[in-house]
């Protein structure tokens, strides 16, 4: 596992996607989108009427989240990730239409892994529960689209120094699977 921290900046093109190494830690600063689940699921449907997406996929990443409504003088409430294998029917469509990015928690299938490699992605983990703290990363948080899906809406969020730690990386190298091996199971 490594121990540099490598700060990125999306859009992600490919070269910077390809430096990524699976148990590096990063720090994300610029726009990153939410979705989850219902969103994903609208998109498909965008995409098969042949309507734009609420924004260009190219290069970008996405966040398993619905924030929470932000307390008074906070951007957002809980920005917590949620579970990334939920989104896994959706990937091969969305990594065609140029996504680069992923950030959730837990396992990816080996179907995803494989894609993540064909489309030379990424897909980066955070600690569930760590919600609040990662809240504090978030300077602006504007909802997009799909409001009608209220906390699972998806939203632009402007991010400075959102740490997340790259679990699947472009040559489908598993972190899961490495510490696995090097703390036993």
């Amino acid at each position: 596992m490594m121990n540099d921290v490598v700060k990125i900046r999306p859009p992600l093109d490919e070269k910077t996607v390809r430096s990524l190494k699976a148990g590096q830690r990063v720090l994300i600063t610029g726009t990153i989108y939410t979705a989850r689940d219902a969103a994903h699921k609208r998109m498909m449907e965008l995409i098969k009427k042949n309507e734009p997406l609420p924004f260009d996929l190219k290069g970008q990443i996405i966040y398993y989240v619905g924030p929470t409504p932000a307390k008074p003088g906070q951007v957002v409430g809980s920005a917590g990730p949620t579970t990334s294998s939920r989104m896994d029917s959706y990937m091969e469509t969305l990594y065609k239409l140029g996504l680069k990015g992923t950030i959730g928690k837990g396992n990816r299938s080996q179907e995803v892994i494989d894609l993540i490699r064909k489309y030379k992605a990424v897909h980066f983990s955070n600690i569930g529960g760590a919600g609040a703290l990662i809240a504090k990363t978030i300077r602006k948080c504007e909802m997009i689209a799909f409001e009608d899906l209220g906390t699972e809406a998806i939203h632009r969020m402007e991010v400075e120094n959102f740490s997340a730690i790259v679990a699947y990386d472009s040559e489908g190298n598993d972190l899961y699977k490495e510490a696995i091996k090097q703390y036993g199971r």
